[in-house]
């Protein structure tokens, strides 16, 4: 398959902290500390020397860029299969599960049963406050999938009355069998988070949004604005900080999750007006919507790693390549690179790619095994959209 290639030329890099109302990035680990609770399981980390090993190699830039992929329909997210051999990627409004090949090849699994992304009038909200554009959002396929012994794949999406997670079986072939594992997360625009991701620990981690109702980011009884941490069934995974399925709460819209090396997880998150957000994941950790967008000094409040204004944002989804946190935006239309000072908790300078050279950006994944990037884009039109290949040098 021909695939178009360009170089790519790095740009001037950003200051992590600039008098321009463009970019913030907060070195500090935590400016606001939350008391973890007693309960709380320590994040997943690497053994010493695996990290040392990994200091020595970290770093890159995207070098070339090419044309992997095309005729997509607003593809959501990409999630490699274990064998690091292909990926599965949903189409938010289509509805539609596809395969895609390390050499290009696309092959059609189905669609996800019960997804609505039309607008629908949820109970209690009132007139004029119709609800759409949810749809096919996450997926993650069991770490253990080898479609015979298991054929777990799981799904994020709305339905006509909430966000939930789903499981089906996919046997190489074909995808059959819906069952519903978690639902109940209310469904509210486009504030459904909807990011599903096994971590190193063997749990399902699932971002959820406010649903356009900010005081559920703070209400422990609510299971939106958080990011859970559950079990293959839905359940609490075990270790969780408070004992249920809340993992770090006080989000608005995490749409992106992705692991460092050390086993930390990092998350995106598109804000209000004002600012968006890179975190670093605490376990019982309060992200501090809606008191804070942004940094803000109110005890109790997690403030984020780095922010970005909207018009440089809107960051969808992210991804670890040799310590380096790759963020895909919609509206600022550019892939920001932000590296990882060693093995520490601090940020250094970000720097952007692609600045509106292919439009709203949203799905990202590392190519398992290479140094590369899937990069989707989002929103050009009925079979319009692209992933592309991005080379790390």
């Amino acid at each position: 398959m021909a695939h178009s290639r360009r170089s790519v030329l790095p740009p001037s890099r950003i200051p992590s902290r600039t008098g321009m109302a463009s970019l913030i990035a907060t070195a500090a680990l935590l400016a606001c500390g939350v008391a973890q609770p007693a309960a709380a399981a320590p994040p997943p980390t690497a053994p010493a020397e695996d990290a040392a090993i990994g200091a020595a190699t970290d770093g890159g830039s995207p070098a070339d860029v090419s044309t992997f992929s095309g005729e997509w329909n607003g593809p959501w997210t990409i999630s490699f299969l274990p064998d690091g051999r292909s990926a599965l990627a949903t189409e938010r409004y289509t509805h539609r599960v596809v395969r895609l090949g390390l050499d290009g090849s696309k092959q059609q699994l189905g669609m996800v049963p019960n997804t609505l992304t039309d607008p629908v009038q949820l109970p209690g909200q009132g007139q004029g406050l119709s609800q759409g554009k949810g749809g096919l959002l996450g997926v993650a396929p069991s770490p253990t999938w080898d479609g015979t012994t298991d054929k777990r794949v799981f799904f994020m999406h709305t339905t006509a009355s909430d966000t939930r997670v789903a499981r089906m079986s996919y046997d190489g072939t074909s995808l059959s069998d819906y069952t519903t594992v978690l639902g109940g997360i209310q469904r509210g625009g486009d504030h459904n988070g909807g990011k599903l991701a096994f971590g190193p620990d063997g749990y399902l981690y699932v971002s959820t949004g406010d649903a356009r109702q900010p005081k559920l980011a703070q209400d422990m009884q609510s299971l939106n604005g958080k990011i859970l941490r559950i079990t293959e069934t839905g359940a609490a995974a075990p270790g969780n900080p408070f004992g249920d399925r809340v993992y770090s709460y006080g989000h608005r819209n995490p749409q992106g999750l992705a692991w460092d090396r050390n086993g930390r997880l990092w998350a995106a998150e598109i804000g209000e007006d004002t600012w968006d957000e890179l975190n670093l994941i605490k376990p019982g950790a309060n992200y501090g919507w809606p008191t804070c967008e942004g940094a803000c000094n109110v005890a109790g409040m997690t403030n984020p790693m780095m922010t970005w204004t909207p018009a440089e944002g809107v960051p969808s989804q992210l991804a670890i390549v040799r310590n380096v946190i790759y963020v895909s935006t919609l509206r600022g239309q550019r892939l920001w690179r932000v590296p990882i000072d060693g093995n520490s908790e601090r940020v250094g300078s970000a720097t952007p790619f692609f600045n509106r050279t292919y439009g709203r950006l949203r799905p990202i994944a590392k190519v398992p095994g290479a140094d590369e990037l899937w990069l989707g884009t989002n929103g050009r039109g009925t079979d319009k959209d692209q992933i592309l290949k991005v080379t790390i040098k």
